[in-house]
Order: structure tokens, then sequence, then C-alpha cells
């Protein structure tokens, strides 16, 4: 795999060291603005593009890692899609469902392969989660909470809408934080029967913190997010025999403790020491491109569309609006 960047914000930054860390070849930067991009290019010996077009057009790469601002995360794929590049997309994947299954009827056309950065889906001690549910009997509940005050709040409080609270952005609480929760649960056990979505919103409508209910019918999950205040991270898969405790936030999978009812001392349930998450992430996706593994490729895909419908059921049931919802879809209108 050899990889063409698109954007230069922080998570481009975190990214690229990974990247290097990993010895993956990269070869292009493309920016909106040259005078931000050029450090970035000189200090990874990247080409710098500020023309899109001309960027998708370099063959030295195969591969676009784009992570841009949420509201663009569907354009700049869906153009990368169509100039046949393999695409990496941060989280969310896209701002709506529709776009996301538009992303993959898309890529199937022009026969390429989509992965979602969402770090826990390549974490080799996530994969082992699976194989101990049934220890601990019939699940009940599931709770997950991942709150972190966000540096971008005071001044949001004051009246400046920056991208990560902005709905024209697709920015929020439950695209920017709970979407992990969100991914660690519908990863493990699909789509829930139902999805509530309760919420603390902001005078321009966008949700601040909130509380999404996923019903599977046999046991229910109670997922929190917050970036107006802050508590330790952590999630409880509880079962009738025993509980899977992860007191970690959910995009780092270690320390996954299995506690049965009749043990005093929990069992740690590793399988693996993997270092940084990212690193991780970028390490099973090269593998999977490099082996061109369409069928990896095609589960991690179900499981991205399926934590999109839960986050577009959710934006309907608390009435949040994006400025995305209003735009027709670039390659099809039937998903």
């Amino acid at each position: 795999m050899k990889i063409g960047i698109v954007g230069n914000g922080g998570i481009v930054q975190q990214a690229l060291h990974c990247l290097q860390e990993e010895k993956i070849e990269m070869t292009a930067l493309w920016c909106r603005n040259g005078e931000k991009g050029k450090p970035l290019c000189d200090q990874y010996q990247l080409k710098l593009y500020t023309d899109y077009e001309a960027f998708l057009k370099d063959d030295s790469y195969d591969t676009v890692y784009i992570g841009l601002i949420n509201s663009l995360h569907y354009e700049y794929a869906m153009k990368a899609v169509e100039a046949k590049k393999n695409v990496i997309v941060e989280k969310p994947f896209t701002s709506r469902y529709a776009e996301a299954v538009d992303l993959i009827n898309a890529a199937e056309e022009n026969g390429v392969m989509l992965f979602e950065a969402i770090m826990s889906r390549y974490s080799r001690n996530y994969d082992a989660i699976i194989t101990r549910l049934d220890e601990i009997g019939d699940i009940k509940l599931i709770q997950a909470n991942y709150s972190q005050y966000s540096r971008r709040y005071d001044a949001y409080q004051k009246g400046q809408v920056l991208p990560a609270f902005d709905p024209k952005l697709s920015g929020g609480a439950l695209y920017d934080i709970n979407v992990y929760n969100v991914h660690f649960v519908t990863g493990l056990f699909g789509s829930p029967r139902s999805v509530q979505y309760f919420c603390n919103k902001g005078p321009n409508g966008i949700d601040t913190s909130g509380t999404l209910i996923l019903d599977y019918q046999a046991f229910k999950a109670i997922l929190t997010g917050a970036k107006d205040s802050a508590s330790p991270s952590g999630t409880f898969i509880q079962g009738t025999e025993g509980t899977l405790i992860f007191p970690e936030r959910p995009g780092v999978i270690r320390n996954v403790q299995l506690q049965k009812h009749d043990n005093k001392e929990p069992e740690v349930i590793d399988t693996a020491m993997e270092g940084n998450a990212m690193n991780q992430e970028f390490r099973r996706i090269a593998e999977v491109v490099d082996k061109n593994d369409t069928t990896q490729a095609a589960v991690w895909m179900m499981h991205t569309r399926q934590a999109m419908s839960v986050l577009d059921q959710a934006r309907v049931a608390a009435d949040i609006h994006f400025a995305a919802d209003d735009v027709p879809l670039a390659f099809s209108e039937d998903y």
C-alpha cells in the first residue's frame, strides 16, 4: 500500500507520524492552502498539491487517506473512488447513511476498497472479545461512556462556532465522540431493532452531549458521549454469568477484563500488545490492501454501514439537521 494524504490538520499530522513508524510509503499530500501543507511535505518528503484533480491523477500511490472535516468526507472520498483509488476515511465515515451506501456502491462499481479509520475495528483484542462473549451467559445490558470536555466548548459558549459544534459541517457529540461507542457495539452485535437518542443541545441545535439507547430485543445498550462535560471512560457488557469490562476510551482496546460471578479476580483477556492504536489501524489496512482481500474489506464496510444507520436514526430521533441532508448524492439516488 502506498498512500496519498488529504488534509493538513491535527489528525493528518498524527497519521503521518504513524505511517512513517509503520514504514508505509507516503508520496503526496493535498491541501487547500499550500503554505500550510509545505512544512509537512518538507518533513515527510511528499509532493504537494493544491489541485485535487491533479492529486488524484498521481499514480505514485494506490490509496487515499482523508483527514478532513466531517462534512467533506463524502465529496472527497467519492472523487477518489471515481479516480479508482482505495480510500481510508476518518470517522465518522460520512454525514448520513445515504452517502455511506452511495460510496459503497461506487467503490464496487470502480473495483476499489473503502475503509473507515475507526481504531477499535482493527484491534486483535477487539476480535478476541467475540470469542469470549458466551462465557458471560445471556447478555442483558451494555453500558458505554466516552465523555471528554472539548477544548472548543468554551469558545462555543461564547458564540464562536468551530467545526466540532457546527451542524453545517456535520459536527456534534454523536458524530465526534459517541461514534466510538456505536462502532464498539454494532461491530460486535450488528444492527439494533430500534434507536433512540436523548441529547443536550446548544443554541444552534447541535448536540453537545447525549445518550443513545439501542434495543437489541434480548438486551439493551446505553451509549453516552459528551463534549460539554467529562467523566472516566468505560464499557460494561453485562450477562447472567459474568461481565466483560473495558476500562478505556473505546478507540484503544486493551486491559479487557472478564469477571465471572463466581470468581473474585477478573481475568485479563487481551491477546496482543498492540501499542499505538492508529499504528495498528494502518498496519491491518495495509495487510488487506496488499493482499487485495476484498472479502475482509467488505465485512468491515458492512459494519460501517450498520454504524452509519444507527447515527442517522439517532439524528432523526433528536431532530438534528445537517447541511449535508439537503445535498443530492453524487453516484446514485438508489440506496
